[in-house]
């Protein structure tokens, strides 16, 4: 990775600009054109260094702080079955696979949802366990209890100021 690339994946990782061109107003930090920054990161998914951009919201802001991840332990043929399945239900947020850490953590699905209120939360819960005959597979509910600094991946540690970049 050269050393502009460097700059554009520095200011890549703080977010994009709200605007509606946020390459191009990358590109005039930089005094590069739009195309520039468009062509570094087609680049970077050729190559397979990025797959996708992400979006971290701050659904507390949003008045969201009824949080549960519900972890399942399911059978390896049936994991993929079942998280396309929980995956469909309008109020779950993310329904992801991770290797289970047998004998300390045995859960290899999980499920989240975000909600205003704990009961609303709770019935929903409970309505995944019903329709999908779920109450004897080995499950446990995490309701948030504190909110972590949420951001996407680091790549450099330090802000990016008008001397970095220049």
């Amino acid at each position: 990775m050269d050393l502009m690339e460097k700059k554009i994946l520095a200011l890549l990782q703080q977010g994009l600009p709200l605007s509606s061109k946020p390459y191009e107003e990358i590109a005039q930090k930089l005094s590069l054109s739009e195309g520039e920054v468009l062509r570094a990161i087609q680049k970077w998914k050729d190559r397979g260094l990025l797959r996708r951009f992400g979006v971290v919201l701050h659904h507390d802001r949003l008045g969201y702080r009824s949080n549960a991840m519900v972890v399942f332990e399911v059978e390896e043929e049936r994991v993929s079955e079942l998280g396309r399945r929980l995956g469909t239900y309008p109020f779950v947020t993310l329904c992801y696979r991770r290797l289970s850490r047998k004998p300390w953590w045995p859960y290899n699905l999980y499920c989240m949802i975000h909600g205003k209120e704990r009961l609303v939360v709770e019935g929903q819960i409970e309505r995944l366990l019903d329709e999908n005959g779920l109450r004897d597979l080995p499950h446990a509910i995490l309701f948030t209890k504190q909110k972590l600094k949420q951001h996407g991946p680091r790549y450099f540690y330090r802000e990016v100021s008008e001397e970095t970049l220049s």
